[in-house]
């Protein structure tokens, strides 16, 4: 089956564009104007989600937060803003990807067929046991014994790239090489706030945080 993008942009020229390619590469496309319409777009469980960040009313940061949320799937962000503060922003508001206009087609569908691919294969996982740790890979939930904790997307997905890979260090600019898919592009107070989020959400579940710091270098595995 086709996989199915949800394009989300104000400009009809850049949504007739996109549409057009896309449907030529063998995607299913739906298409919303507005961050409100593409809301009401999530029924139809895209498989992607490309996403305007200059659009009026709610920009694509806004609509990027309130989704987050409620879908796992990638979010792209196509924009015109290239300063690294704008794409901090981007990914900290809990998108996959960050695309400058102008861009080119082929690497457009390059990058897509990648975040594709990367989900295809975290689905094939099932699901591991650390202590009282469970983490259901496929179903992307993590539990302290009997108790599910709530992790976004991001989150889960640094905790499913270090715990695949217990006891090996991971520099910080490599986890966001293989979670964001930016190579070298990582800002560490991102990634230290994630890193965070995690250990805190652990620990209230009664739990020892199960990340740890390698001084200077990134972080492990250790449960």
């Amino acid at each position: 089956m086709a996989y199915h993008i949800l394009l989300v942009d104000d400009e009809n020229e850049i949504i007739t564009m996109l549409q057009r390619f896309l449907l030529q590469n063998n995607y299913r496309v739906s298409c919303a104007m507005d961050g409100t319409e593409a809301i009401e777009k999530l029924r139809e469980k895209p498989d992607l989600i490309l996403l305007d960040i200059n659009m009026p009313q709610m920009d694509g940061i806004e609509t990027c937060k309130a989704i987050r949320d409620m879908v796992s799937c990638p979010i792209l962000f196509l924009t015109a803003r290239d300063e690294d503060a704008d794409k901090i922003e981007g990914f900290a508001s809990g998108g996959d990807d960050y695309i400058t206009k102008p861009f080119s087609l082929p690497e457009l569908n390059a990058r897509i067929q990648a975040h594709l691919r990367r989900e295809r294969r975290s689905k094939d996982i099932q699901r591991k046991v650390f202590g009282s740790i469970t983490i259901d890979y496929s179903a992307r939930e993590v539990f302290v014994g009997e108790k599910s904790i709530h992790f976004n997307r991001k989150e889960f997905d640094i905790i499913q790239l270090l715990s695949l890979h217990r006891g090996q260090t991971f520099e910080r600019s490599r986890i966001y090489d293989r979670v964001w898919g930016l190579e070298g592009s990582g800002d560490d107070t991102v990634i230290m706030e994630h890193i965070r989020k995690i250990r805190l959400k652990f620990t209230q579940a009664g739990c020892e945080p199960c990340i740890e710091t390698v001084w200077g270098i990134g972080y492990k595995w250790v449960a």
